[in-house]
């Protein structure tokens, strides 16, 4: 559930996968300014460099969403002004230097927006601080090691943290949230799971944090994994944390972020081995149901007029409904490709040019929503298996979660618990939080590089406390 859905992150999030890795450049300026959608301000930086010919060329960095050295398809630079273009996300720029003065004032457009931006040259990027994140030498044992999943026939690799001296520790098993993720659950500057397992084994509690399928240093195929084939991982590690003399083998939990706790639930109702699980910002509710809501709370946090909310949430569940009813591939591919083509026909001219109505865009879009992951993660209601679950059960959400709402998910959660006869379970709103556990103003995805904090404190104790507690 990390995946960002309104239109200008959603471009610029699906520019970072491709554009990642860059060469080392000798940039001769570097510009940045703040584009202001709604109530969410975003950085913005241009690199400028020229190439042997002498011809102008640049990067864009979106710092405040993890988008680094995305490459301008055309920059242009002369005496009065600076102009780029970056094709594939439908963005530009066009403005004016500022005389006797190191401005640039212009416009940025990108869809169906378009933003007053002022750039300003700057000596050096800003340093971004995360004053939470872990240095070494640490006062516990950390082990690289690698563990196999026999089911899936694949090595997964990971880190192995345990406090030190003698004894049998409890010990947790971290699973990442949607999304190819790395084993710290790296994300736009921030490591939650570092955090996290540093905290908590550094008060006693063992912690394996590896990365996804086909992720890192991990083998196998994330592109054609469901959360089903998530959680036999997670119960991989569990198996793992068995043979270790350092880990009490009845006191080994799972928790999971996001996705992770929905895949949390599934482990536990499937061995009788995982001793207790930690839901944090998990769904309860079907993943239609989770993405429908998120989309219409960020859109709203961004500032969007209702119509174009209401214009999404609409959109949105025309084509959930067809992904939930529809089992063939190719008949729901047809029946997408036929509304598109539909939506396409009652548009103007004008409308028809935008990059969001592109075919290209459509043909980029319809490879996610026929995904293995995304079909299956639309339809799957998480309420029977929790009614399962009669191991211990602790649900954080923070209040101004805007991916996994806690005012739908946590009752939701709480009533299957309830169903299903589990009596030892907490389900926590936790105030002033976001997806990530952050403290937060708005809530939006868009914050989430800009706040420092990566994990709040209360929370990491909330977590440790109950851990410690269940399994005394």
């Amino acid at each position: 559930m990390k995946k960002i859905l309104y239109a200008f992150v959603l471009m610029v999030v699906i520019a970072v996968n491709s554009f990642a890795q860059q060469t080392e450049k000798k940039y001769e300026s570097l510009w940045e300014g703040k584009l202001k959608i709604g109530a969410v301000e975003l950085r913005l930086v241009l690199k400028i460099y020229q190439t042997e010919d002498k011809t102008h060329h640049a990067d864009l960095d979106s710092p405040d969403q993890g988008a680094l050295n995305i490459p301008t398809t055309y920059t242009s630079v002369t005496d009065d002004s600076l102009k780029f273009e970056i094709k594939n996300i439908g963005a530009s720029f066009s403005g004016a230097f500022i005389k006797d003065s190191a401005l640039v004032r212009g416009k940025f457009a990108q869809s169906r927006m378009n933003m007053p931006l002022t750039l300003k040259k700057i000596d050096k990027l800003t340093e971004v601080k995360r004053p939470q994140m872990p240095k070494k030498p640490f006062e516990y044992n950390e082990e690289e090691i690698t563990f196999e999943n026999k089911e899936a026939n694949i090595t997964l690799a990971g880190t192995f943290t345990f406090p030190k001296g003698e004894g049998k520790y409890p010990a947790v098993v971290m699973v990442t949230g949607s999304g190819p993720q790395d084993r710290d659950e790296s994300l736009l500057g921030h490591k939650p799971f570092l955090v996290i397992s540093d905290y908590l084994t550094r008060n006693g509690i063992a912690v394996l944090r590896f990365d996804d399928r086909g992720i890192g240093k991990s083998k196998g195929n994330f592109a054609a994994a469901t959360s089903v084939d998530f959680a036999t991982d997670a119960l991989a590690a569990v198996e793992y944390l068995k043979t270790r003399k350092e880990v009490d083998a009845k006191k080994i939990g799972i928790a999971g972020h996001s996705e992770g706790g929905l895949i949390a639930p599934m482990c536990a109702v499937n061995s009788s081995d995982v001793s207790f699980i930690v839901l944090l910002a998990g769904p309860g509710v079907s993943g239609k149901d989770v993405i429908v809501l998120q989309t219409e709370l960020i859109l709203r946090a961004n500032g969007s007029k209702e119509e174009d909310v209401q214009k999404a949430k609409n959109e949105n569940m025309r084509i959930f409904n067809v992904v939930a009813e529809e089992t063939d591939s190719l008949q729901m591919f047809n029946k997408l490709l036929a509304m598109y083509n539909d939506d396409i026909s009652k548009m103007s001219d004008e409308e028809k040019k935008k990059p969001e109505n592109s075919k290209e865009s459509f043909d980029r879009n319809i490879k996610q929503i026929l995904s293995p992951w995304f079909r299956f993660f639309i339809k799957y209601d998480p309420k029977p298996t929790l009614e399962q679950v009669t191991v211990p059960v602790l649900a954080l959400n923070g209040e101004k979660d805007l991916q996994v709402d806690p005012k739908q998910n946590l009752p939701e959660i709480e009533k299957a618990l309830k169903t299903g006869g589990n009596k030892n379970f907490k389900t926590i709103e936790l105030p002033g939080l976001n997806h990530l556990f952050q403290p937060a103003t708005t809530g939006a995805p868009a914050e989430y590089s800009t706040i420092e904090t990566t994990f709040s404190e209360d929370a990491l104790k909330i977590v440790k406390d109950w851990i410690l507690e269940v399994t005394k």
